[in-house]
């Protein structure tokens, strides 16, 4: 049994790792496997960076420039416009050809990279007759590649504007130590993002730059509720001489159901989209924005727990206010009864980490003491 002092009343500690983590019961280390995150970072990133390097990003017609045509479905088809294009002696390298949905019906939407002005509309004519349709049906639709360009230039100035405002919100509503760690957090979210589409060559389009910019404060959002509860930990245990890695661990395990709860309820909607959207609807449309956001909103959970936390743990140990509480953290019972209200008492050895030989002895010492002594009764003379 162990006391939940901000309420006053026992607390069964659950029986089952997702009964604890459905109380805010758990006890994991996370300080102790800050390692393994950075480490599983830095991997990803170079075989972003290394993506991106020799691969690049596959860029849609509207970065690249080129023509599109829309040719009603009702009796063509995908394997019909790649065979008019064989036919005709268009390279389809690059080209994306994709069955679609409107309001007026489906339509089989072409794009190739490059075509001259009457070309484009020798082959509108070839849709048009292909499809047995007149040629006022099939739409056409020329893109510059400037055009793209501009989004993407645009995009570039948002982030930064962004970041800066960031920067500016979190030092003056925290502390700059943790505008550090969450501008971190974001810029690896962008690049991991960004390098999966290098990786298994998923087509760059503007939906994805917008989803790109949007899973951003998804990201701060999971790193701001870590944060909001680090600094309230830090105020009750600062009294105590508890390290910075207390304060860490207590933190994350109180919000971990919440950073759970979150990430799923964002993640089902996005699914849907990609399932029924894309999958049964046909709107490309809507699978090139969701799959951005399935993937920053994934990598976004992550980071705010293996990047921004041990960012700032890091930082803080190394602060004047923390740098000689250099007591082992604690683990196990005592970190479970801290996480469920309690405060930290007893003997702590020095180091990172506990001692092998003293770890049983030090769990027992610094658990918390859950009720008030009994007062001493006076002697009789």
């Amino acid at each position: 049994m162990s006391i939940d002092e901000s309420r006053g009343t026992a607390m069964a500690v659950g029986s089952s790792g997702r009964a604890r983590l459905f109380r805010g019961q758990t006890a994991i280390d996370f300080y102790g496997r800050r390692r393994f995150g950075l480490v599983t970072s830095v991997v990803l990133l170079a075989v972003t960076l290394a993506s991106l390097g020799f691969r690049g990003l596959d860029l849609g017609i509207d970065f690249e420039g080129g023509v599109s045509w829309d040719v009603p479905a009702a009796s063509f088809r995908v394997a019909d416009a790649e065979a008019l294009l064989d036919a005709q002696g268009v390279s389809t390298d690059g080209a994306r050809i994709q069955l679609r949905s409107s309001e007026s019906g489906e339509f089989v939407k072409v794009q190739v990279e490059a075509a001259e002005g009457a070309r484009a509309e020798e082959l509108r004519a070839a849709f048009a007759e292909a499809a047995g349709v007149s040629v006022d049906d099939v739409g056409v639709n020329l893109v510059s590649s400037s055009w793209g360009s501009d989004v993407t230039s645009k995009a570039v100035r948002a982030l930064l504007v962004f970041l800066v405002l960031v920067a500016v919100f979190i030092s003056v509503r925290f502390e700059w130590r943790m505008a550090v760690g969450a501008i971190v957090a974001m810029l690896h979210d962008v690049v991991i993002s960004v390098g999966i589409y290098s990786v298994f060559g998923f087509v760059v389009t503007p939906a994805t730059v917008i989803a790109f910019l949007t899973i951003l404060g998804y990201s701060l959002y999971d790193t701001i509720v870590v944060f909001d509860r680090v600094r309230e930990n830090e105020a009750r245990l600062a009294a105590h001489r508890a390290p910075f890695a207390d304060v860490m661990n207590i933190s994350m395990n109180q919000v971990i159901m919440r950073s759970v709860n979150t990430s799923v309820s964002s993640v089902v909607p996005v699914v849907s989209l990609l399932l029924i959207g894309a999958g049964v609807l046909g709107a490309s449309t809507l699978s090139e924005f969701a799959v951005a956001l399935l993937i920053g909103m994934v990598t976004g959970a992550y980071s705010s727990i293996f990047i921004a936390a041990p960012l700032l743990a890091v930082l803080k140990a190394r602060s004047a206010g923390w740098r000689d509480r250099r007591w082992g953290r604690a683990v196990g019972e005592p970190l479970r009864s801290m996480v469920m209200g309690g405060l930290p008492a007893g003997r702590r050895v020095r180091g990172d980490e506990v001692e092998p030989g003293e770890s049983r002895a030090v769990a027992d010492a610094a658990s918390v003491l859950n009720h008030a002594p009994r007062p001493r009764r006076k002697k009789r003379r």
